[in-house]
């Protein structure tokens, strides 16, 4: 979908584009991945259904989406194009930044010291910034998820 499309999408509208690209997605691939993921999702495969159908208003809760990946086997693009559809679907969920990529909070402990708390945060940040910087500068070698 062109991005000036995309833009343009009612959240309704994406929820129903993420769902029917989701089971487009399924419906390629081999036989029985329906039934693969409600049991990786410890959910009924009416649950499935459900979030495979656009018509069910029901959103993907986010904490699925990494294995519904997993498990339908998304490719890079599939994956990238999904999460822009969901981010537009559901702007203030945490856990899905736009660009396919899955994001996750790091709770730090309290140490006590707000120096330290300080630059504790700042060595975990400065250690994530560069995890990032490597993925993205050529995929450092890393198979992107």
């Amino acid at each position: 979908m062109a991005e000036a499309a995309l833009r343009d999408l009612a959240p309704a509208d994406a929820v129903s584009a993420y769902k029917r690209m989701l089971g487009d997605i399924i419906d390629r691939r081999p036989s029985g991945t329906r039934q693969r993921l409600a049991t990786a999702l410890a959910k009924n495969r009416s649950f499935v259904s459900q979030i495979t159908n656009p018509a069910y208003a029901t959103p993907i809760p986010a904490n699925h989406l990494d294995l519904i990946f997993e498990v339908c086997h998304f490719s890079a693009a599939e994956r990238r194009d999904f999460t822009r559809l969901y981010a537009l679907a559901h702007p203030k969920r945490a856990g899905v930044d736009g660009q396919g990529r899955s994001t996750l909070a790091v709770h730090l402990p309290d140490l006590g010291d707000e120096d330290k708390n300080r630059k504790l945060h700042g060595l975990v940040s400065g250690f994530v910034r560069q995890i990032v910087k490597l993925i993205d500068d050529g995929n450092g070698g890393m198979k992107r998820r």
